[in-house]
């Protein structure tokens, strides 16, 4: 797939051409895809250019520099570009001394334990911003490293040998930009730990899928773990505002969420994953203004939990991602061998749950067919056929749902069966809360990830329905909501009195509703040994690594996309 043009291409950023030299892939995700993320490197190495990048005095046109001067001239957060070297660079400072411009870059660190002092990465960016200097009329023959920690600089010389290796990068670059395939990720690399991009580069993950989808043999991490390369869970927490007549504001980067006039809660923007309001909540202009910013989504559900809509900031840059999709989900072959794994997953899982908690009520039987069903779904011949399959097991599933429910809210109703919009018993209205939750969360993964999260591969296009982010759900139903619903029911977090029901349907109360978010955002933030790649990770943060994987997918790197399945 050629998405990205020699004819319509941008001048290579000086900065990209940097990661490029570190890690062709890098450079790839970061110019070609648009993904950034920020690690403690990245956020110290910004605060340490805040001087640097507030433009200084204009610099002198290049006749001008040869002229006599009081002075050596100095400024900062120069931008330049040259169309001659298909480059573009922000240099941190010019210096203008005796008729030449050097140029300045600040680093954080100290020189490198190398001959030159510094790594090509950065020999490379500098020497960018000097031939972007020569080609404006300067004359640059040398630039100088400003290392912060060590407080001293490092002369880099701009000889034949440099400038070559630069041009070769340059053309390089391009010319995996315009061929649109992602180079391979590192083997087992130290740079990947301290990478800012390890969580949405996967590279050991990557690598283990496509060699297992190669070898047609089953995912297997060898010495039983890969590396954990990224953090369990995210450092974000989403914000719900349940009390009806709330209202959210904004003061200086915090959001302020007020009952009667009085403040009940602050959290500050940085922290937070993503606000969900319910029912008769208001959220101020500055508020939303603010949220989409910082890129926090805000999610709107009705007071008796349907998910009514998303606002969240500009889209994600990843067009090349939801070009590849497009051409997938028009595939009919494609797009049914991504839901053939996603409905055997979701049938596996459901099994596995019923195994667990029905006891005798399960029925063997009912396990042998489910088990069938799962098997026959990889082998669907059409997608009418697959969701024959999936809705024959979903009615053995929720037949004997109920022999997983115990306590006095189970006593109270039983079970008879699933029913939904609305739901008419407390059950299922915990059931269509949890799910309404989940699609939420599948929403903002694939989101986050670039793809378009209303066009899948197993549920058809309609409008106003995520069909993607329904799709990756699947999977995780069992494991996710339908777990939630029965903990909450079984241990009695629930009772009949956490419950208004109604002819036109069975909704929770406030504090119910409350309980409910409480138990959900335990079992998303419990922290579980990955069943593929054996290292430790949330539930939410999971859900992040399928949607990636499901990316990698659909652009050709892995052979086939594996769902989760627990044992």
């Amino acid at each position: 797939m050629n998405c990205w043009t020699m004819e319509d291409e941008r001048l290579i950023p000086a900065r990209m051409l940097n990661e490029w030299t570190y890690c062709e892939r890098l450079g790839v995700l970061e110019w070609v895809h648009g993904e950034f993320d920020d690690s403690a490197d990245t956020v110290e190495g910004t605060w340490q250019h805040r001087r640097v990048d507030r433009p200084g005095r204009a610099l002198p046109a290049a006749p001008e520099v040869g002229e006599p001067q009081e002075e050596a001239f100095r400024t900062r957060s120069v931008w330049l570009s040259s169309e001659a070297e298909g480059l573009t660079a922000k240099i941190d400072v010019v210096e203008v001394s005796g008729g030449e411009v050097v140029p300045v870059d600040t680093k954080k660190g100290w020189p490198a334990p190398c001959p030159e002092g510094v790594w090509e990465p950065e020999r490379v960016q500098l020497c960018a911003q000097g031939l972007v200097l020569r080609a404006s009329g300067y004359a640059c023959d040398h630039g100088f490293i400003w290392f912060v920690g060590a407080r001293r600089r490092v002369r880099v010389e701009f000889d034949a040998a440099l400038v070559a290796r630069t041009r070769e990068l340059v053309a390089a670059f391009r010319e995996a930009a315009a061929r649109g395939v992602l180079p391979a990720p590192l083997e087992d690399s130290p740079k990947c730990p301290r990478c800012s991009l390890v969580a949405i580069c996967l590279p050991d993950e990557t690598r283990l899928l496509a060699e297992a989808a190669q070898a047609r043999g089953a995912v297997v991490a060898e010495g039983g773990a890969l590396r954990q390369l990224l953090a369990p869970r995210t450092d974000r927490w989403p914000l719900y505002v349940t009390e009806q007549g709330a209202r959210v504001g904004v003061s200086k980067g915090e959001l302020v969420v007020k009952i009667d006039d009085k403040e009940a809660v602050r959290a500050r923007l940085g922290e937070v994953e993503g606000i969900g309001v319910f029912g008769n909540v208001q959220v101020s202009s500055q508020a939303i203004s603010a949220a989409l910013r910082e890129g926090v989504t805000i999610d709107w559900f009705s007071y008796g939990g349907w998910h009514v809509g998303t606002a969240r900031g500009h889209w994600h840059k990843n067009v090349v991602l939801r070009q590849a999709q497009y051409e997938v989900a028009a595939d009919a072959e494609r797009s049914l061998a991504v839901a053939r794994e996603l409905v055997r997953g979701k049938i596996r899982n459901q099994r596995t749950l019923l195994r667990r908690n029905a006891g005798l009520d399960r029925g063997e039987a009912g396990m042998r067919e489910l088990a069938r069903l799962a098997e026959a779904a990889l082998v669907a011949r059409d997608a009418g056929e697959l969701l024959g399959f999936e809705g024959s097991a979903a009615r053995l599933y929720f037949q004997r749902f109920g022999g997983m429910l115990r306590g006095p809210l189970a006593e109270a109703y039983g079970w008879e069966g699933r029913n939904r919009r609305p739901p008419r018993d407390p059950v299922n209205a915990l059931l269509s809360y949890a799910y309404s939750l989940l699609v939420r969360d599948t929403v903002a993964a694939v989101s986050a990830v670039g793809f378009d999260p209303y066009l899948g591969f197993f549920h058809r296009p309609r409008y106003g329905r995520p069909a993607l982010a329904l799709d990756l759900m699947e999977e995780v139903r069992p494991l996710i909501a339908d777990s939630v619903v029965l903990g909450m029911v079984n241990n009695g977090e629930v009772t009949p009195g956490s419950f208004v029901v109604r002819a036109d349907g069975c909704n929770l109360t406030t504090e119910g509703r409350r309980a409910f978010l409480r138990a959900y955002e335990r079992r998303v933030d419990q922290v579980i040994t990955h069943p593929l790649f054996g290292y430790q990770v949330t539930w939410r943060r999971m859900l992040e690594v399928q949607a990636r994987l499901l990316g990698r997918h659909v652009m050709g790197e892995i052979g086939r996309y594996v769902p989760i399945e627990t044992r």
